[in-house]
């Protein structure tokens, strides 16, 4: 089913591994994603993936009607099957991230979910519902139209972190 909805998100990292002094002098690491509800989960996955410059893909999963980030109360839709162990236990998921539309999901403005990277090096991420408009304008979606701080190494001893 086409659904033509924009959802405009902002993507922040809550944790990570990265370097006091990364973290020190990049306070806040965000981006700004559009993304049409015809979309999945899996799309929304490689525009986070792309948009803070990631190198090596790892099992994720996005935690949706919850309070936020980390509540095991939440629905979780994942890259790795029905359920898995995830470091924390063995997680029943709630769906496929490959078929698991945007504009399924029954997001509101205002509303947080979160997103999980790495079940190893743990990268948390909150994603904050900014906008929902009616329709998208022509273009490619999903699309970074803002970033805030510069981009972590994916990990923490890399030579490039500054």
């Amino acid at each position: 089913m086409k659904d033509d909805r924009l959802f405009t998100l902002d993507v922040s990292i809550i944790s990570g591994p990265m370097t006091e002094k990364f973290a020190k002098k990049n306070k806040v690491i965000s981006r700004t994603i559009q993304i049409r509800g015809d979309q999945t989960l899996e799309d929304l996955h490689y525009a986070i993936f792309g948009a803070f410059e990631r190198e090596d893909e790892h099992m994720y999963e996005f935690q949706i009607g919850g309070k936020g980030p980390m509540d095991p109360k939440a629905r979780r839709y994942t890259n790795c099957g029905a359920s898995e162990n995830t470091g924390q236990g063995t997680r029943k998921s709630a769906g496929d991230v490959t078929r698991t539309a945007i504009g399924s999901l029954g997001l509101k403005v205002d509303e947080a979910f979160g997103y999980w990277f790495d079940f190893g090096d743990d990268w948390w991420h909150q994603i904050n519902v900014v906008a929902i408009a009616d329709q998208a304008p022509l273009g490619t979606y999903p699309k970074v139209t803002k970033r805030v701080g510069k981009s972590p190494p994916q990990y923490a001893d890399s030579d490039n972190e500054q």
